[in-house]
């Protein structure tokens, strides 16, 4: 397909094709799909908004991720209580900062589900998830769509025309869902009271403990 024929595509397609070849490119853990192509040709479609652009692609982008995150979020009920109590400094720590390391997975183009699947097993808020990652996406397309808009043309036909080794995406596969089995392990694992409470005392105090654990019985 050259782009001609994706500009062709979005005349069709539109805003709702930029949201679901978000979707689909984000649904598909560990194998990093780009979708990222798609959003810079559509950048250069005059009929379509480059700020309708990024909110489409980010809503794509975040309903993916929301369902990654609450299938790792309601998996946790598997665990036994005795992993999920040593889990409770853990999840007392991200309550504070999560929204900062959701944000910047979605801004930075690191795997970011090595970061989600640890804040849904440690049951952080899904609206502060959401919130933290349709902003982070956001940001991440609008300079995508913007700097298109400014390069030009000639910029875009030199990106696409170029290949992708799958060879590096079957690499770079391998090494997320190894590097997530070790997180999790380790998330499961880990005495997180004695590991924490050395830099971060605050998130043992009892009543945040007592504040959780009535959660999880919810």
């Amino acid at each position: 397909m050259d782009i001609n024929e994706v500009f062709s595509l979005f005349n069709n397609l539109g805003y709702f094709g930029v949201l679901i070849i978000s979707f689909l490119g984000s649904i598909i853990v560990f194998v990093p799909v780009p979708y990222f192509p798609i959003l810079i040709t559509s950048a250069l479609d005059k009929h379509l908004d480059p700020n309708v652009i990024s909110i489409s692609s980010a809503t794509g982008a975040v309903t993916a991720k929301m369902i990654i995150f609450y299938a790792s979020y309601y998996g946790r009920k598997v665990l036994s209580d005795r992993t999920r109590k040593r889990m409770l400094p853990l999840q007392n720590l991200l309550s504070k900062y999560g929204w900062l390391g959701a944000f910047i997975a979605a801004l930075t183009p690191i795997p970011d589900d090595l970061v989600y699947i640890p804040l849904g097993l440690a049951k952080y808020s899904p609206w502060k998830f959401a919130t933290a990652t349709f902003l982070g996406k956001f940001a991440l397309n609008e300079i995508i769509v913007w700097s298109t808009a400014y390069l030009g043309r000639p910029f875009v036909e030199d990106l696409t025309s170029r290949k992708i080794d799958p060879t590096y995406a079957i690499i770079g596969a391998i090494t997320s869902i190894v590097i997530l089995a070790v997180i999790v392990y380790l998330s499961l694992k880990i005495d997180w009271a004695k590991l924490i409470g050395r830099w971060f005392p605050w998130a043992l105090t009892q009543d945040k403990l007592d504040e959780n654990e009535k959660k999880e019985g919810m």
